[in-house]
């Protein structure tokens, strides 16, 4: 009975020993692995942080009325006589509708006023600056940073292998109760940016084949696309219109949901839900989609900084019992 005892008490012993080891290889991985990737996960989740608060930037501008058909015709005869333009921007916070052939060229009006402006907003540059990092760290780095985003999924992985954290009222207790209570909100987010990068949800997007029109039918005019979609919605919610084949693409504010339409002779069709992206963007619910990315970002900049500093912290102490250990050897 003695001897079964000890040989079971062993067991649960080196069940416990091989657990620690695991854990503290776990461990290793999530420290070396958040080091590496740190500086662009840092821009990554910074700029993540600013952009959350874009769509309710978007929404609460919104003001039913303030831009219809009518409107936007007596700009485009303004700015766009010939009837080149392509494609049309609006910018609610700005209430300045920028028309064009594509991005690259393209006047930017002030929609009250009809004037023609310098420029972007200082808002507007600052938010496209944001996009810019978030997407390629402005290096065409677009690599990196789906290497880095993967890298934040593998680490809250790791997390949650390591097990349920004791938590105390330290920087390390802090660390570990932000990760484990808002686990599934941070799982979100690189899930559905990787799932953007995969193509996941683009047959809802913007970037779906041409509609299936009349072959070799001549092109909609854009002023026909303004019109049709303006019979059935308000044209103040409108973000993006451009041309894409025998039809249009638009992006629209739908109440807090940006929506993504297609806009024939036949009218105005909804294209199905891209959820990977109305879901790391935030754009599903107006404020309180906005507020749910706005915590996610703060808690994954949150974990970033103190992991580090965590591990910097114990750098400094072992490097001065190092230090202070010298001089008694001697």
């Amino acid at each position: 009975m003695r001897a079964g005892a000890r040989t079971g008490l062993e067991s649960i012993e080196s069940g416990r020993r091989v657990r620690w080891i695991v854990k503290k290889w776990y461990l290793k991985f999530h420290r070396w692995i958040a080091l590496t990737f740190s500086l662009p996960l840092l821009v990554v989740l910074v700029t993540g942080l600013i952009l959350s608060v874009e769509p309710w930037l978007i929404d609460r501008a919104v003001k039913p009325g303030t831009l219809t058909a009518d409107r936007i015709e007596a700009l485009l005869a303004q700015h766009d006589p010939q009837g080149k333009a392509r494609m049309l921007g609006y910018r609610s916070y700005d209430h300045a509708l920028m028309i064009g052939v594509d991005r690259r060229n393209s006047t930017t009006v002030d929609v009250e006023t009809g004037a023609a402006l310098p420029g972007q907003s200082g808002l507007t540059a600052f938010l496209i600056t944001c996009r810019r990092l978030h997407e390629t760290l402005m290096l065409e780095a677009r690599w990196l940073v789906i290497a880095s985003t993967a890298a934040m999924l593998v680490l809250s992985v790791i997390g949650i292998l390591m097990g349920l954290p004791r938590i105390n009222n330290t920087l390390g207790g802090w660390h570990k109760a932000m990760a484990w209570f808002l686990l599934p909100l941070i799982l979100l987010s690189p899930a559905t940016a990787l799932l953007m990068a995969m193509g996941v949800g683009t047959g809802g997007g913007f970037g779906g084949p041409p509609g299936a029109g009349s072959r070799g039918a001549a092109p909609m005019p854009l002023m026909e696309a303004v019109r049709v979609l303006g019979d059935k919605y308000d044209l103040a919610g409108l973000l993006f219109l451009r041309q894409a084949g025998d039809r249009y693409i638009v992006r629209l504010d739908d109440g807090g949901e940006f929506r993504a339409m297609s806009v024939s002779r036949t009218g105005v069709t909804m294209l199905p839900r891209n959820w990977p992206r109305l879901w790391h963007e935030g754009n599903f619910a107006g404020l309180w989609s906005s507020l749910m990315n706005l915590v996610i970002s703060v808690a994954m900049v949150g974990l970033l900084v103190t992991g580090v500093w965590i591990w910097l912290r114990r750098q400094i102490r072992r490097r001065a019992r190092r230090a202070a250990s010298r001089p008694a050897r001697a």
